[in-house]
């Protein structure tokens, strides 16, 4: 059954909430312990309706990562050349996407991702998970006409843009809805998974891409973007049906509405009530331990305090996908073209590159139960920036041996890639922000994502393309470089959060714990003084509370 809105009379009732304080923090600590006695195996059982309600929402992000692949792989594709390209000098007789216009079409779904995100992070707060992806779902139906129709370079980039807004809002409100409606053993797996939806949009434009290099005129491109009417009526069907997450119902101090999704996210058993208002008890014993470093939650907190450090490491995090030299991979078709591949083995090789998105995704979930989040999205920059650097090297030969290894270690990179930086962010960028804030930080930090793919889709094609800077696979060694200013950072200052609670790393931040000692510190997040901060944050809350009833 769907979670409507609370009425205004149900609102007022929730507002005015008789609390049993000293009670509140006993279920708060039941809840606690609860949370920690599970085992991967045990959530797994228990939790399969949070588990594919979480998996379903970020199917959402598949559409995204149908087009990025889509629209950059058009680039390659000799209909959409010879419908929108200009003369190719290097080959009399073709045609080619000039730079320019590369980058702008790849940036146009990137500015409209940003404005989405900016929508979204007051969106998510005013209105919850439920109603904001129900609306951009159907404005996501409604904007695929305009690239679908698109009669030149200009309305197509339109047509991305107005897309890219509700790309946006699925980015971040799948990550966060994620992370929040299930048990803390469950987090890596189900944030990860966005991922692979992504990469699963990928794998599939790119067999779409592949199967239509044959089809003859303007249906060649027209008919990959006819694909994503797919996706948009399911996911609203589904998302109405799904519960809303507690952290965010409580947050909105909406206790009736986070009693209920609680009832249809636990498992069936005779004591349920009671771990219904123990899980309910931690939420909010959380959401007032943050309450009372962050009250009101206004965007410009992201850059106050602790919180400052925190929005810093989302805001690299996701940078670091793209420095680390994934960058390539959004133009792999171009890339492997200018090593010296026909278009035809260009597309063959995407498809396996598309893959690693699936393959690595499974094996990052077997790495979860023995390695940390940093140690793996570590390790996994580390083993990209080395292959980058042989890659470059075997750049400056035009032998058709060094084509083939080239194209090995494309492929083996990615793959590196997919097994640990690209899943490991998740869970991190999830994890640390308070919740509170974690909306709006995570949201920023999908800006700065966006903005250093701007950037990266301005130089990447010039430094590829034969009609522009001219380097070829040597472009790796430029990613090699930024990816060991990254190791450098992330050595200093990524924190390790497995096996970590909300309010634990909540207070590891308050504490200004340095990021190499967050696997080492004792955290007490019930000790008399945290339990003296919550009941003294409550108490002034619903003070106000009541006052507005």
């Amino acid at each position: 059954m769907a979670d409507n809105a609370p009425n205004k009379h149900d609102t007022n009732k929730n507002s005015v909430e008789e609390v049993d304080f000293e009670h509140l923090i006993s279920q708060a600590r039941d809840g606690d312990e609860a949370d920690r006695e599970l085992t991967l195996r045990q959530a797994l059982r228990q939790y399969k309706a949070p588990v594919a309600w979480a998996m379903f929402l970020s199917l959402s992000l598949v559409m995204e990562g149908f087009d990025l692949v889509t629209i950059n792989s058009f680039y390659g594709l000799e209909q959409f050349q010879n419908r929108f390209g200009v003369p190719n000098p290097a080959k009399p007789g073709t045609k080619l996407i000039s730079p320019a216009w590369q980058s702008g079409l790849s940036n146009s779904a990137l500015v409209g991702q940003i404005a989405g995100l900016a929508i979204n992070m007051w969106a998510q707060d005013r209105f919850g998970n439920r109603s904001t992806m129900m609306f951009f779902l159907v404005w996501m139906a409604l904007a695929i006409f305009i690239p679908f129709f698109a009669p030149n370079l200009s309305v197509l980039a339109f047509g991305e843009a107005m897309c890219g807004v509700s790309w946006g809002v699925f980015q971040t409100l799948s990550t966060t809805y994620a992370c929040e409606i299930v048990p803390t053993v469950l987090r890596p797996y189900v944030t990860s998974w966005v991922c692979m939806c992504w990469g699963t949009g990928i794998l599939l434009s790119s067999g779409v891409i592949r199967a239509i290099v044959t089809v003859p005129g303007d249906l060649a491109w027209r008919l990959p973007f006819a694909l994503q009417w797919v996706w948009p009526v399911p996911l609203l069907i589904g998302t109405y049906f799904a519960p809303e997450s507690p952290w965010s119902a409580v947050r909105q101090s909406r206790m009736d509405l986070a009693r209920k999704s609680l009832h249809r996210l636990l498992p069936k058993s005779a004591d349920k009530e009671q771990k219904v208002e123990a899980q309910l008890g931690y939420i909010r014993y959380t959401t007032e331990l943050e309450r009372a470093e962050t009250e009101g939650a206004r965007f410009i907190d992201c850059f106050k305090g602790t919180n400052l450090r925190r929005t810093e490491i989302n805001c690299m995090v996701w940078a670091i996908q793209i420095l680390c030299g994934n960058a390539l991979l959004n133009f792999s078709v171009v890339f492997l073209e200018s090593a010296g591949f026909s278009s035809i083995q260009a597309f063959d090789i995407n498809i396996a590159l598309s893959a690693c998105y699936i393959i690595g995704g499974v094996i990052c979930w077997c790495l979860f139960p023995h390695f940390g989040r940093a140690t793996i999205y570590m390790s996994g920059n580390l083993g990209m920036m080395m292959l980058l650097v042989v890659i470059g090297g075997l750049a400056f030969s035009s032998s058709q041996h060094a084509q083939v290894a080239i194209a090995i270690l494309f492929v083996v990179s990615t793959l590196i890639n997919l097994v640990s930086t690209g899943p490991a962010c998740y869970p991190i960028v999830a994890e640390t922000p308070s919740g509170r804030l974690r909306y709006k930080t995570i949201a920023i930090g999908r800006v700065v994502y966006n903005l250093t793919g701007i950037v990266q889709s301005c130089l990447t094609p010039r430094m590829v393309s034969p009609v522009g800077w001219g380097w070829g696979a040597k472009t790796a060694l430029f990613y090699a470089g930024t990816n060991l200013l990254c190791n450098i950072w992330c050595w200093f200052r990524l924190p390790e959060t497995k096996d970590r609670t909300f309010g634990e790393i909540d207070l590891l931040f308050e504490n200004r714990v340095p990021a190499r000692k967050f696997v080492s510190t004792s955290v007490d997040q019930f000790s008399d003084h945290v339990a003296s901060t919550v009941l003294v944050s409550e108490k002034e809350h619903m003070t106000v509370r009541i006052e507005e009833a």
